[in-house]
């Protein structure tokens, strides 16, 4: 069968997962009475509650005799680890633009990738019936991007289709008969080479390995492109490191190809086609599964360095282990290495003590997606500021700059121009209007500058506000920068928070907590008002006395606290303070530096 691997590149929430929701039911993939989950190539839970696609992962279509592999990728550049293995399995992309936002920096980012591969995109403005849209303008953007990314003449000579993925319909023109994404099957098929190592049919088999899974009945399994020749079940292979090392030998117990939504097995993988393979034991993502008589590895694409980097340590809280079951240090050490073995954009360094591990990666979304992931199977950690990956270069110390996307409205431009460039050091790149009383502000800003902006970003601008970020290069260190301004409001006691006592709290500032919740001593329960930490009492109750007198029983009214979330409360501690996760819960808490901990901490900032 005539084949096509394309991958859909969009940035978060411009439709790419609804769009290939569509293609699957168009093409005749579901029967027609068959129940359907929307979003259905989100299979991750927290895929599904945040709407955000985290794992690259390919379903596969037949229209007219050609099979259609598509791969979709991660929207979001704290995941680009996956993007950039992905993009090596396919052919083509498909650009998916919202007609109202235009191209995003996390769209800039993946189509970087793309475009330095030397793929060739075809671009879909989607959203296009929204009354917002401005598909012309939007596709002049598209561009001027890939020119300033360098695209080569024929990638600037792309298709474009104009769509609505929620409506079910792509047309050549805006004016079209909105029915159908037919003409966008036939221009894939059109515009999109063949795989060129069909020709390879007959040369030594060759994969690169791109993803790693795990089955409960099959073991370990890689899925990723055939390179060259054929495999048949039960045949033996060899698995190659990037470096060309052996690293084992072993049987191939299935080999399964993707169809509609699931995967089934077959008997032949062949040059071109997409697979997957279990019987491994030692293989993993970047290594080369070849034939016994191939001693030349397959290149790997390189993986772009980690910026951040974060702590996780045992929870020695006097709460530890009433939660989770997980909680010795040799554990986590287990589930982050093998984190570490399907995410080759994280890397993990034991610290001296052995009680904790310093986890690297892209961004604090990718942290708290992890963290979030093992507080659910059942950890209890302790989790430090994320703090920024230096690099020195020819004797001069280089830290990590954002691009930094912001839509606000008008009338807070100012005040987040005045934060962005002035204490967290950014430099304003662009500044134009958006339309619709908003103004788009391009920044460059230090990655340690963006760290714990957000919420006060939401503060500034009245929740209005859509910030996004991307990786952008590296820059001569900038000199401090300052961390929250506010103190900590700290417990001095062990016990049950009480009502009385947190209502009289409030005047000194907000709180975290409720009445009637665990505390203990050293834990942060709000944040002071002013710039020192205060050390509180939520213990106290009120005096009973047999007097009565006016004012003695006002009603306690309780201001309802600020609950943060895993990745507010990341940003949000400081450099001497802690995220305790668990199970049930999320706590704040001080810890103890020692000197030698303080001075390089102050040298870091």
């Amino acid at each position: 069968m005539d084949l096509r691997n394309i991958a859909i590149i969009a940035h978060v929430d411009h439709g790419k997962t609804t769009l290939v929701d569509e293609l699957l039911k168009q093409s005749g993939t579901f029967r027609e009475n068959q129940a359907t989950a929307e979003r259905a190539m989100d299979s991750n839970d927290l895929e599904r509650e945040r709407g955000i696609t985290i794992l690259a992962k390919a379903t596969s279509v037949e229209w007219k005799g050609t099979r259609i592999n598509i791969v979709d990728t991660p929207g979001h550049a704290d995941f680009g680890g996956e993007v950039e293995r992905i993009l090596s399995m396919v052919d083509g992309v498909v650009l998916l633009v919202d007609a109202a936002e235009g191209p995003m920096p996390q769209t800039k980012f993946v189509t970087s990738k793309a475009l330095a591969l030397g793929l060739r995109p075809i671009v879909v403005l989607n959203k296009v019936d929204k009354p917002d849209a401005e598909p012309d303008r939007a596709l002049d953007e598209c561009f001027d991007l890939f020119a300033n990314l360098g695209a080569k003449d024929d990638q600037l000579d792309f298709p474009h289709m104009y769509a609505s993925g929620r409506s079910g319909w792509a047309d050549a023109e805006l004016d079209g008969p909105r029915k159908d994404l037919s003409a966008l099957f036939d221009l894939i098929v059109d515009h999109v080479p063949a795989p060129t190592q069909v020709a390879q049919r007959d040369a030594p088999f060759r994969m690169l390995a791109t993803t790693l899974g795990a089955d409960p009945f099959m073991g370990r399994i890689l899925t990723g492109r055939v390179e060259s020749g054929t495999l048949k079940v039960g045949e033996t292979v060899k698995a190659l490191s990037r470096k060309g090392e052996a690293l084992e030998n072993f049987r191939v117990t299935k080999i399964l190809a993707f169809r509609g939504l699931t995967q089934q097995p077959i008997d032949l993988a062949e040059a071109g086609d997409i697979v997957t393979l279990a019987g491994m034991s030692k293989a993993t993502v970047a290594d080369s599964i070849v034939a016994p008589s191939v001693n030349e590895p397959l290149p790997a694409q390189p993986i772009d360095p980690p910026t951040i980097s974060v702590t996780f340590g045992i929870n020695d809280s006097p709460l530890a282990g009433r939660d989770g079951k997980k909680v010795q240090s040799r554990v986590i050490r287990d589930r982050l290495m093998k984190e570490a073995e399907s995410n080759v954009a994280i890397r993990i360094e034991d610290t001296p003590g052995g009680e904790a591990f310093v986890v690297s990666g892209r961004g604090e979304l990718q942290m708290g997606v992890l963290i979030e992931n093992m507080r659910r199977e059942g950890f209890e950690l302790s989790i430090s500021r994320p703090r920024v990956i230096f690099r020195d270069e020819d004797g001069q110390t280089l830290e990590p700059v954002e691009e930094a996307t912001i839509d606000v409205d008008d009338d807070y431009s100012g005040v987040v121009i005045e934060k962005i460039t002035g204490p967290r050091k950014g430099e304003l790149v662009e500044m134009k209007p958006a339309g619709a009383g908003k103004t788009r502000i391009v920044a460059h800003v230090p990655s340690r500058g963006l760290i714990g902006y957000h919420g006060e970003f939401l503060t500034d601008t009245r929740g209005t506000g859509v910030l996004n970020r991307v990786f952008h290069g590296w820059t001569p260190h900038k000199g401090p920068i300052e961390g929250r301004r506010q103190g900590a409001l700290i417990s001095m006691e062990n016990g049950v928070s009480v009502a009385y006592a947190l209502w009289n709290l409030e005047e000194r500032g907000k709180m975290f907590i409720g009445a009637q919740e665990q505390v203990y001593e050293g834990m942060i329960i709000g944040e002071h008002s002013r710039d020192n930490d205060l050390e509180v009492n939520p213990l106290k109750g009120k005096k009973l006395t047999n007097v009565r007198a006016s004012g003695t029983d006002e009603a306690v009214r309780l201001t309802p606290p600020v609950t943060l979330t895993l990745e507010q409360a990341i940003a949000y501690i400081d450099d001497d303070e802690l995220v305790e996760v668990t199970p049930n819960a999320i706590r704040l808490r001080k810890r103890y530096l020692d000197p030698h901990e303080r001075k390089r901490m102050a040298k870091a900032s």
